[in-house]
């Protein structure tokens, strides 16, 4: 844009307008007509401002024009038809876009070079420092992973680190910004700020040392009485109604609200934080909480849902709070669980009661941990037969908010992956394992730090086996689903030979990212070397996520020998057919057992509370206007649905096998 100083009669003119200037030489136009729209304003400093031509409308119909009034401006640029209004004290050093709305600001500064947050460090999961996590505008949940888990590797973490270091110099500005489509009203003080296009900030108390990174596609709204410090808010966030935060970078499209409150946190995509607190926490994608008594400190959670009163314990009043623990994805705390770290808690598991015992189950997935009378009960497996589970797997991908094309996180919603069929392999062999070495006919078998009733353990090696079944059975269906009628068997063994070159070993979930170890080593070994950037780390951990089922059938097709005992390399159409019988049954199996456990919620006891003045019949008449019958409702009918679709499914593959 063109500027120009401006002539003796604007200077004139301004003055009658109660404006006023230490150095009117520094005050710059593009636009004459815009004076008009200038009302006792200060100038300080290099001042420029374009053209004031539009009129905000406001709620309730009020209607203003752009331009300047009531406020001192130092070294401040503003764009085209921006209206800045009632500014307590001043606004200084920054830039501001187009068409942005500010009124009622007490200040607005950004004091020396700044970062905006960039190189902050984030003293995840250990209080006391030794995994701090340099947060910047595009760390992903990924890279935060790797920065956090992999110190074991100190010249890659110093690589990285360094990276960022840089990153976050060049971002190092004595002005600040604020973009276009903005709006920021009834706000105290904002310091050292970067905030992006069409960013809400309404009633905040103070925001200081951070970037607030929205665009078009994906505003970020900041409300009442938020606090933010040395912070880093991704697209499409929302942090309201008086929570404060610090050293906390904010995923794309998280939610914090009713008064929560984090120090040295890291939430990544679609996590939602209300009530309680957090403290050196690493929340991977969907970690939820929403409760006043809920802590959360110095634990790695994801797809985790934390029940009213969930807390831990990551201090033994000895060396400090030193301790950390994990709960793998997807596992869930009950009502005023407890859990003393160290511990690690297996994928898709419940914990329920207090636990002190520091257990690892790490390789006994989809399991419920109780406690009785201070000891951990372990039930292996039963979450596999859960409805909520189930429900959960559904909901999360239709949860996903983020509409930012620009997705810095990678997310992975499968419930059965090789990370976990890997673990009931394991799992299986351990509690064959108990069996044999205490008896099959103990009643209860030590595993842990752990209790294990007889009951529970085989019912255990039951689900493994069917939820691998399925899994399996899964896949071969899904690479013969484009097999002609009557094909031989060398066609078939050709259909299924795989064509990706990693997915053997062991496999991991980089907090949501799930993928082979080794494809994780390769890349980090280049990025030790230094032949790797940033942006190239993302574009690879991306491009590992979008070969992932190419990768999972090079992981799977390994497995039919052990587990079916029919090697895929000699496979026959007969053997195929017995697979996707056992497949049939498994899959029917399961969706029983869910159909079942569905049953409990219309069952009597359910109806406590219904019907409160009346008979029976007029409970159940309630229940049923209110939760409607058990046949018809949604979860019990797509049950049904879908064992009618993979019984045809594995039916029309046989009959294409047997031509």
């Amino acid at each position: 844009m063109n500027y120009r100083p401006l002539l003796k009669e604007e200077i004139d003119f301004l003055l009658s307008r109660d404006c006023r200037a230490d150095d009117w030489s520094g005050v710059e136009i593009s636009d004459p007509s815009a004076l008009q729209y200038v009302r006792n304003v200060r100038f300080s400093g290099t001042v420029r401002f374009g053209r004031f031509q539009e009129v905000f409308t406001l709620p309730g119909g009020v209607r203003k024009h752009s331009g300047l009034r009531n406020v001192t401006l130092h070294n401040v640029t503003v764009g085209d038809d921006t209206l800045i209004e009632n500014v307590t004290n001043y606004v200084a050093n920054y830039t501001i876009g187009a068409h942005s709305y500010i009124e009622n600001v007490d200040l607005i500064v950004n004091e020396g070079p700044c970062r905006f947050g960039n190189g902050v460090e984030v003293s995840v999961l250990n209080e006391t420092g030794g995994r701090e996590v340099k947060i910047y505008d595009r760390l992903s949940a990924q890279l935060a992973y790797v920065l956090a888990m992999y110190r074991h590797r100190p010249v890659l973490i110093d690589r990285l680190n360094r990276l960022i270091d840089e990153y976050a110099q060049a971002q190092s500005s004595e002005w600040g910004s604020i973009g276009n489509y903005v709006c920021i009203r009834n706000t105290r003080h904002i310091n050292g700020v970067r905030i992006g296009d069409y960013a809400i900030v309404s009633g905040a108390s103070r925001l200081r040392n951070g970037s607030v990174n929205s665009n078009a596609t994906a505003p970020v709204t900041i409300a009442h009485g938020v606090i933010a410090d040395d912070f880093i808010l991704c697209s499409g966030s929302h942090v309201s109604d008086n929570t404060s935060i610090e050293r906390v970078f904010v995923g794309q499209c998280c939610h914090l609200g009713h008064g929560y409150s984090a120090s040295d946190s890291l939430f990544f995509s679609n996590c939602q934080e209300e009530n309680g607190e957090a403290c050196a926490i690493f929340a991977g994608p969907f970690t939820v909480t929403h409760h006043k008594s809920t802590l959360l400190i110095a634990g790695m959670f994801s797809f985790m849902n934390a029940g009213s009163g969930s807390n831990q314990s990551n201090h033994m009043y000895k060396l400090g709070p030193i301790h950390q623990g994990i709960l793998e994805r997807g596992a869930k705390t009950a009502s005023d669980s407890y859990i003393l770290w160290p511990s690690r808690v297996g994928a898709f598991s419940l914990v329920m009661g207090r636990h002190v015992t520091h257990s690892d189950t790490s390789s006994l997935p989809f399991s419920y941990l109780i406690e009785q009378q201070n000891t951990t009960y372990l039930v292996p497996g039963v979450n596999l037969r859960s409805v909520g589970t189930v429900r959960d797997a559904q909901k999360w991908p239709k949860r996903d908010a983020r509409k930012d094309p620009d997705r810095l996180d990678c997310i992975n919603y499968n419930l059965l992956s090789p990370y976990t069929i890997q673990k009931m392999f394991k799992g299986i062999q351990l509690l064959k394992n108990l069996q044999y070495s205490s008896g099959e006919l103990s009643d209860i078998y030590s595993y842990h730090s752990t209790k294990i009733r007889n009951g529970a353990l085989r019912k255990g090696i039951h689900y493994y086996q069917t939820a691998i079944t399925k899994f399996l059975g899964n896949s071969l269906i899904k690479r013969l689903e484009n097999l002609p009628s009557g094909a031989s068997d060398e066609a078939i063994r050709e259909a299924l030979r795989p064509t990706c070159p990693i997915g053997r070993g062991k496999w991991v979930d980089m907090s949501g990212l799930i993928v082979p170890i080794e494809a994780v080593r390769e890349l980090l070994d280049r990025a030790e070397e230094g032949s790797v950037s940033l942006e190239s780390l993302s574009e690879n951990f991306h491009q590992l996520h979008s070969q992932y089922y190419d990768a999972e059938w090079t992981w799977a097709y390994d497995k039919y020998a052990d587990f079916f005992g029919y090697p895929l390399e000699r496979i026959t159409a007969g053997q195929v057919v017995e697979i996707v019988k056992r497949w049939e049954e498994a899959v029917i199996r399961l969706d029983k057992e869910l159909y079942e456990d569905a049953r409990k919620e219309f069952n009597l006891a359910s109806m406590t509370g219904f019907g409160a003045d009346g008979s029976k019949e007029v409970k159940e008449m309630d229940f049923t206007e209110v939760r409607g019958d058990f046949e018809s409702n949604a979860f019990v009918t797509a049950v049904l649905e879908h064992i009618q679709a993979k019984k045809a499914l594995g039916d029309e593959l046989i009959a294409r096998l047997q031509g």
